[in-house]
């Protein structure tokens, strides 16, 4: 489906999801200095033509504005006349979306995130067991065990992007960017949301938990 023939509904609905979600994220914290970017597809999906709603470079998240958002192709390039740059890590959620057909993808920068990638940077993924909040990422086995991705945080986009489709894991809904920030997707704004935020859980309980040990 081109981009002229997706309904005007489901645009402004994206949208306006957008502007929900940033102002909820923004409250907590979660976009210091206008980092972060969040985006939600519209229209059809196929792997080689999708569109999505996206944040644009260098806003203030926690204001609204006319201009927070545009709309991109595939390749993360505008789908419609703009002077609005998409976000500079657009291009990680075109591979996100081209490789998973999810319908929503929130970047954050946390510092429990930050701190926990970094310490297991070089294991290649952040170890979490038997913490109440993996039921958030549909995984609901007794003392369940995961290993969230974490990818180096490299200058040059395409790099990452690049090593995106050996990182996933089907059941992780997640990567994780070292000493920088989390991807969380789901079928809608609301799963990603909820992945998201379960993701946060785990990253600070696990910072507790290290921290009470000593």
């Amino acid at each position: 489906m081109s981009f002229a023939n997706i309904p005007l509904e489901e645009k402004q609905h994206a949208l306006q999801e957008l502007r929900i979600i940033k102002e909820q994220f923004a409250a907590r914290g979660w976009f210091p200095g206008t980092s972060g970017n969040l985006s939600v597809r519209v229209g059809a999906y196929q792997p080689e033509q999708f569109h999505f709603a996206v944040t644009a470079s260098g806003k203030d998240k926690s204001i609204h504005t006319p201009e927070d958002f545009l709309f991109v192709d595939q390749a993360g390039q505008p789908a419609e006349a703009t002077k609005l740059k998409p976000s500079a890590e657009t291009l990680i959620h075109a591979e996100i979306y081209r490789l998973t057909g999810c319908g929503a993808i929130f970047h954050v920068h946390t510092i429990y995130n930050n701190i926990i990638s970094e310490g297991y940077g070089d294991t290649g993924y952040i170890p979490a067991q038997g913490i109440e909040l993996i039921k958030g990422l549909g995984i609901w086995e007794e003392n369940a065990k995961i290993q969230i991705p974490i990818l180096p945080n490299f200058a040059a986009i395409p790099r990452i992007a690049e090593l995106i489709p050996a990182a996933l894991q089907q059941d992780i809904p997640g990567i994780v960017l070292r000493n920088h920030g989390i991807y969380a997707w789901g079928a809608n704004a609301f799963e990603a949301k909820r992945h998201l935020e379960s993701f946060e859980f785990i990253f600070e309980h696990i910072y507790r938990s290290l921290t009470l040990r000593g």
